[in-house]
């Protein structure tokens, strides 16, 4: 169930990101799930280096609702050949609502997760948000 917490950080990104965009900066916004069948498209086609370096052009990176739904093999490793190009040299803002523990079980594999969750957390500014579901609050006074 995606709750209002969930809006509240794709409003926060997409603020940061506007912010940004005003000052100058090239952003893109993307869903985690389009972000991870555009990369996988592109690997089915031999395309997955010309589309890592075109989405490395932008200065951040937008990446939203990472976690709600399971990725395929390919999809993880095509992810993390993203964040490690755009790790010390551009930026990342990651939506989620799972902590860093449970990474390894969306991505299905520690040895993918913990490089990528390292490659995140490192040279980052964390901004953990809590709170309950609004939907299930509102549901529970109906």
């Amino acid at each position: 169930m995606k709750c209002q917490l969930d809006r509240h950080r794709s409003i926060l990104s997409i603020g940061i990101g506007q912010k940004a965009i005003e000052a100058g900066y090239r952003v893109l916004f993307r869903n985690a799930l389009d972000l991870v069948e555009e990369l996988e498209l592109a690997e089915m086609k031999g395309e997955l280096k010309k589309t890592l370096h075109k989405l490395a052009k932008v200065d951040a990176l937008v990446i939203d609702e990472l976690g709600y739904l399971p990725m395929s093999r390919q999809a993880r490793y095509a992810l993390f050949q993203l964040i490690n190009r755009f790790y010390e040299h551009r930026s990342l803002i990651i939506t989620t609502n799972k902590d860093f523990t449970s990474w390894g079980e969306f991505f299905h594999d520690d040895n993918v997760a913990v490089p990528i969750v390292d490659r995140i957390i490192h040279h980052s500014h964390l901004y953990l948000l809590g709170g309950e579901s609004y939907r299930l609050k509102q549901k529970t006074l109906s």
